[in-house]
C-alpha cells in the first residue's frame, strides 16, 4: 500500500509563553489527519482546513526535519505531541516515526509530553524512562468513558477504554509519569456521576498520577455537522437536545457541570490524584528545573 505524505519545512515549533497547557515548551505533529473516527473531534472544524481529515499522512522527511529543528534550539524544554493528530495512529505501528522522534528527543536532551488514545504508546515505555533520566516526561491518555461499549460509539477506531487503562498500568509500572485526560465530557451522553467516578477510580487503580478534565465540548462549523450526523446514527434523539439547549453556541457545557465538577474533585481528593493544571505541571517537572535552563 502506497502511503501518501505531506510536505513540511519545520515540525518542532516553539510554544513557550503562549500556552500553559501542561507546561510544554515546543509542539510537534509528525502526522496530519486522524483515523480514530471520534465523533466529537474539534480538529474537523473548517477553520483548520484539514482536507481528508480521516486519512493519516506522515510528513515528508519528518525525522530529518525534527533532528534539524532540535539541533537549532538554543534552549532545552519539553516537546509535546498529540495536539492535532494522534501520534500513535495505525501507521505508527509500521513506520515508528513517533518512536524514532522520541529517540531524537532523548538524544538531544529534551523532555517529552504525549497525548494519545492508543494503547500503542506502551510500546515506547523504555524510551520514556530513558528521557526521564535527564528531562521531564508526561504521558496523557484521553479517556472519556469507562464503558467500552459507549467508547466504541464515540471513538470507533481507537483502543478501548480498558486497553488504555492497561497501557497506563504498563507505563506506570516502569516509572513513567502518566495520567488521564477525561475530556470531552459530552452533554447528555457521558456526563453522569457514575462515569466520572468510574474513570477516576480506574485511573487510580492503573497507577495514574493525575486526572484532568474539561466539563463540556466545543462545536463549530465542520465538526458540528459531523457530530450531529453521527448522533443520529448511534444515539438517536440526542441531537435534538443539543439543538434545543445550545443552538449555534461554541461552548457546550453539561447542564450539571458544577455538580459533576464537585463529584470529580471530591473523588480525586479522596484517592489522592492531582487534578489542577498548575499542580500537575509542578509535579511532573519537579527536579528538572536546572536541566531545562541549560543551553545547548
Amino acid at each position: 500500500m502506497k502511503i501518501e505524505t505531506v510536505p513540511a519545512k519545520k515540525i518542532v515549533h516553539n510554544i513557550s509563553g503562549t500556552s500553559d497547557w501542561f507546561g510544554s515548551d515546543f509542539n510537534m505533529n509528525i502526522y496530519r489527519g486522524c483515523s480514530h473516527g471520534c465523533i466529537y473531534c474539534d480538529s474537523r472544524s473548517d477553520c483548520y482546513r484539514n482536507v481528508d481529515f480521516d486519512v493519516v499522512k506522515p510528513k515528508e522527511n519528518a525525522l530529518e526535519i525534527i533532528r534539524n529543528d532540535l539541533r537549532r534550539k538554543a534552549k532545552k524544554g519539553v516537546v509535546a505531541t498529540g495536539a492535532m493528530t494522534d501520534p500513535y495512529n495505525p501507521l505508527e505501528a509500521e513506520l515508528c516515526l513517533t518512536h524514532n522522534a522520541l529517540e531524537l528527543i532523548n538524544a538531544f536532551g529534551f523532555g517529552a509530553s504525549v497525548t494519545t488514545k492508543s494503547a500503542l504508546v506502551a510500546r515506547d515505555g523504555d524510551v520514556f524512562t530513558d528521557i526521564a533520566t535527564h528531562s521531564p516526561v508526561l504521558v496523557k491518555l484521553t479517556i472519556t468513558t469507562a464503558d467500552d461499549k459507549l467508547c466504541k460509539m464515540l471513538e470507533p477506531n481507537v483502543s478501548t477504554s480498558t486497553q488504555r487503562f492497561e497501557a497506563i498500568a504498563d507505563l506506570s509500572a516502569k516509572g513513567v509519569y502518566c495520567g488521564v485526560l477525561m475530556s470531552p465530557i459530552l452533554p447528555f451522553i457521558n456526563d453522569t456521576d457514575e462515569n466520572v467516578r468510574s474513570i477516576v477510580r480506574s485511573a487510580k487503580e492503573a497507577g495514574a498520577k493525575f486526572v484532568y478534565t474539561y466539563m463540556g465540548m466545543t462545536l463549530r462549523q465542520g465538526n458540528r455537522e459531523y457530530f450531529y450526523d453521527a448522533l443520529d446514527k448511534c444515539l438517536p434523539g440526542i441531537k435534538d437536545k443539543y439543538v434545543k439547549r445550545f443552538g449555534s453556541r461554541y461552548n457546550c457545557p453539561p447542564p450539571r457541570s458544577k455538580q459533576l465538577w464537585r463529584v470529580f474533585a471530591e473523588e480525586c481528593e479522596r484517592l489522592g490524584l492531582i487534578y489542577d493544571m498548575k499542580a500537575i505541571i509542578q509535579n511532573y517537572r519537579a527536579g528538572y528545573e536546572s536541566q531545562q535552563m541549560t543551553f545547548l
